[in-house]
C-alpha cells in the first residue's frame, strides 16, 4: 500500500514540474548551445538592438507548412530566434506565422511585400511535383517596413533578422565612401557587397578632384583596385583624411596577369609608394600556393572537346583565418594574383597580419610567364604563412588615431560586371563587408554575417580527427545502450532484492 501511494505522489510531482516548466517558459526562454560556432546563441549586439528598441517591431513570417523536412526546421528554428527576441526585447518584438500556401489572399500579401516563393521539386509516393515554397519575413515598425524575402536553410538568420530591425532604428547612417576616378571598378561591381553595406551606411562615389566633397562626411573611404596613380595633391588629401581620424580600406593590385599572353606584371601606380611611406611595403612578386583556386582548361580528345578543372596556384585559396572580427566565420578565401606585405614602420603603430598563404607557399618575380602544363612539386612552395592581409593602426599620419585595412589583390570581391571566378566564393564578399564593417561599425553585427557554416569538407580534415569522429559515431549509439542496459539490469536486480526482503508489501 504504502509504495502505491509513492508511485502517486511521484506521478503528482512530475505533472506539478511540468506545468510549473511550462507556465515559467513563458517568461523566461532558455536553450543550451553546444553548437562549435553558438550558432544559437543571440551575440551582444543582437540583445543590445533589442534592448534599445523604442517603439514596437512586428514580424510576419510567411513559411510554407508541412513542407519538406529541412524546410520544417528552418521555419521551428526561425519560430524559436523569435520567441527569443521577443523574450530579450521584454515584448518589444511581436510575431505571427502564416502559411500562405492555405489562403490564396494571403499569397497575394507576401507576394506584394516582396517575398516570392520559391519552386522546389517534392518527392511524393514516386512521383515528382513541384510545389510553392514560401521562407520569407516582414518587419514593421511604426510606418517603416523590410522585407527578408528568403530566409536559406542554415543561412545566418540572426543577422538578417537583426540587420533589418537595425535598418528600420537607425536614423542616420554613416556615409562610406568609394574613391573614384583612377580607373577603379564602378560600385555596380560589388552588387553583393553593396546590399549588405546598405543595410546600415550611406555608400556614395567620391571624387577627389571635386572640391565639394568633405572628406569628414566619410567614416571609411574605400580604394579598391585603382589601375592609374593618383596625382601628388590627391595623396596629400588622403593623408590629411587618415591626419583627422578617418578609415581607409585598401584593396590593391602590386601585380596582374594576363591570360591573353599568359604573362604576369607589375601594376604601375604611386599608390604602394604612398602605403610604403606609412610602413606597409608591398613586393612586387606573385604569391603561389599549394592551397589554390582552379581555371578550365580546354582539352580535345578526338573529336570531343572537354573543359578540366586544375589548380591554379597563382591564386591562392585561404582557409585558415586568425580569430579577429574580419575574419571570424570566414571558410574560404581565393584571391587572384597576390603579393606579399612586410611592415618596415616603427612600432608606435600596430600592425596585424590577418590574412595568410597556407604552410606550403612560395614567390615568384616579376615578369613570370603562366605554364599551364607545369608539373609543380614540393619543392615549388618552401615558404609558409606570407602575409597577403594586413591591418594598421595607430596615429598613422598625425596624432589622431586612425586605421588602413591592406588587402594584396584588387580583384577579390568583383561580382557584379562581367565574368568573375571570385563570384563562387561568398566568402570574399563577406570579407569586403567585414572590413568595411569593423572600419564602420560599432554595433557588432559584423560577428553576424558569418554565423553559418558554409564550408567544411571532410576529405580536408586530418586523418587522426576524420577516424576518430567516424569511430565515436559508430560506437557513441552503442556504448549508450549498453550503459542503459547495465543500469536497467541494476534497478531491476535491486527491485527483486527488495521484493524477497521481509515486510515488502
Amino acid at each position: 500500500m504504502k509504495h502505491k501511494k509513492s508511485i502517486a505522489s511521484q506521478l503528482i510531482l512530475i505533472v506539478v514540474a511540468v506545468v510549473l516548466i511550462n507556465v515559467l517558459s513563458d517568461k523566461f526562454f532558455v536553450r543550451l548551445d553546444f553548437t562549435a560556432d553558438k550558432v544559437y546563441t543571440l551575440s551582444t549586439a543582437t540583445k543590445d538592438i533589442l534592448r534599445s528598441l523604442d517603439e514596437p517591431v512586428t514580424v510576419t513570417a510567411y513559411f510554407t507548412k508541412g513542407s519538406q523536412p529541412e524546410i520544417e526546421k528552418t521555419r521551428k528554428d526561425f519560430k524559436d530566434l523569435l520567441i527569443e527576441y521577443s523574450s530579450i526585447s521584454k515584448g518589444m518584438v511581436n510575431y505571427e506565422f502564416v502559411n500562405p500556401n492555405d489562403d490564396p489572399q494571403v499569397e497575394q500579401q507576401a507576394m506584394q511585400s516582396g517575398i516570392q516563393p520559391l519552386i522546389l521539386n517534392i518527392r511524393e509516393k514516386d512521383q515528382v511535383k513541384q510545389q510553392k515554397v514560401f521562407l520569407g519575413a516582414k518587419i514593421v515598425m511604426g510606418e517603416q517596413t523590410d522585407v527578408i524575402p528568403v530566409l536559406q536553410p542554415g543561412a545566418a538568420m540572426e543577422y538578417a533578422l537583426s540587420s533589418s530591425i537595425k535598418k528600420l532604428s537607425v536614423i542616420d547612417k554613416p556615409r562610406v565612401g568609394f574613391i573614384q576616378g583612377q580607373g577603379e571598378p564602378g560600385v555596380m561591381s560589388f552588387q553583393q557587397a553593396m546590399e549588405q553595406l546598405l543595410v546600415l551606411y550611406d555608400l556614395q562615389p567620391v571624387n577627389l578632384t571635386d572640391t565639394t566633397n568633405n572628406l569628414s562626411d566619410f567614416i571609411t573611404l574605400a580604394i579598391i583596385a585603382p589601375a592609374d596613380s593618383f596625382s601628388d595633391a590627391q595623396l596629400r588629401i588622403l593623408d590629411q583624411y587618415l591626419a583627422n581620424g578617418g578609415n581607409l580600406f585598401i584593396a590593391y593590385n602590386q601585380v596582374e596577369g594576363d591570360f591573353q599572353s599568359m604573362q604576369g606584371s607589375v601594376v604601375k601606380s604611386n599608390l604602394a609608394d604612398w602605403l610604403a611611406q606609412k610602413g606597409l611595403a608591398m613586393e612586387q612578386n606573385f604569391v603561389v600556393d599549394q592551397s589554390a583556386g582552379t581555371v578550365g582548361v580546354r582539352q580535345q580528345t578526338g573529336f570531343m572537346t572537354f573543359t578540366r578543372q586544375i589548380p591554379f596556384h597563382y591564386w591562392p585559396m585561404i582557409k585558415d583565418f586568425g580569430d579577429l572580427p574580419i575574419t571570424k566565420g570566414l571558410e574560404q578565401v581565393m584571391l587572384q594574383f597576390a603579393s606579399t606585405i612586410n611592415y618596415m614602420g616603427d612600432t608606435t603603430l600596430t600592425y596585424i597580419p590577418f590574412l595568410k598563404s597556407s604552410k606550403k607557399s612560395g614567390t615568384l618575380s616579376t615578369p613570370t610567364f603562366f605554364n599551364l602544363q607545369k608539373q609543380w612539386g614540393e619543392n615549388d612552395f618552401p615558404l609558409a604563412n606570407l602575409t597577403i592581409g594586413a591591418i594598421l593602426e595607430g596615429p598613422i599620419v598625425g596624432d589622431n588615431f586612425s586605421r588602413i585595412v591592406l588587402i594584396s589583390d584588387g580583384d577579390f570581391a568583383v561580382n557584379g560586371e562581367g565574368q568573375n571566378a571570385q563570384q563562387r566564393q561568398p566568402d570574399n564578399v563577406s570579407l569586403l563587408v567585414n572590413s568595411i564593417d569593423w572600419l564602420s561599425d560599432d554595433t557588432g553585427l559584423i560577428e553576424l554575417r558569418t554565423k553559418q557554416v558554409t564550408s567544411r569538407p571532410l576529405d580536408e580534415m586530418e586523418d587522426g580527427r576524420r577516424t576518430f569522429l567516424k569511430w565515436l559515431n559508430f560506437g557513441l549509439p552503442l556504448l549508450l545502450v549498453l550503459i542503459y542496459g547495465i543500469v536497467r539490469m541494476q534497478v531491476r536486480r535491486s527491485i527483486r532484492i527488495k521484493r524477497m526482503e521481509e515486510g515488502y508489501v
